[in-house]
């Protein structure tokens, strides 16, 4: 098996289990006009088509560079990783879960577990497991792709948090968001 067949099974697998597990979620109550989720979920679709060089008509495939054998079973290593950190917060998050933005029953705040590291603990898995890929893939458009999933997820996340300080009060979300970084896990200053 090849490193890049071992991304493959990788982003394989974890699709089918993500999807197989979205039965395991509490039931929802309330969900954004689908107008503030369309241009994420057009940018997820692009980026994903371009991540694996699915653009239609053909195009010849322009590599920018071939990762030797170490370097690119450590880009596989680093895909798993992120799917794997995915899958810790979803267990974590529980019934909460939801693959859209959404309020759920019982809804609260989760600031425990990766929640704990960063807001948006899936989203930071699985920009790992992009920039990851891309770098494996090596391609101007895997590179291209990455970038236009890394917007997606941004504004996707950007939705999110506004949609639950209208849902579960400011002043929690605020006081989650003021201690946690939003995606990446980085120390933040305590105020005195």
């Amino acid at each position: 098996m090849t490193p890049l067949q071992a991304v493959q099974l990788a982003w394989a697998t974890w699709l089918i289990s993500w999807f197989a597990a979205a039965a395991w979620s509490d039931r929802t109550v309330k969900r954004p006009a689908i107008r503030r989720e369309v241009l994420y979920r057009a940018l997820t679709l692009a980026g994903t088509m371009l991540l694996w060089d699915g653009i239609p008509g053909g195009r010849r495939v322009i590599r920018i560079w071939q990762p030797g054998p170490a370097l690119a079973w450590s880009e596989a290593t680093l895909v798993v990783a992120g799917l794997a950190f995915t899958w810790w917060a979803r267990v974590h998050l529980g019934r909460l879960w939801s693959s859209s933005v959404t309020r759920k029953e019982h809804h609260h705040v989760v600031d425990s577990g990766p929640y704990g590291l960063v807001r948006h603990p899936i989203y930071s898995g699985v920009l790992l497991a992009i920039l990851a890929t891309a770098a494996l893939r090596g391609t101007a458009f895997a590179l291209a792709g990455a970038g236009v999933l890394i917007a997606s997820i941004y504004i996707k996340a950007r939705v999110e948090e506004q949609f639950l300080r209208e849902q579960l009060g400011t002043v929690a979300y605020d006081a989650y968001s003021h201690r946690v970084p939003m995606l990446v896990p980085v120390p933040r200053r305590r105020s005195p």
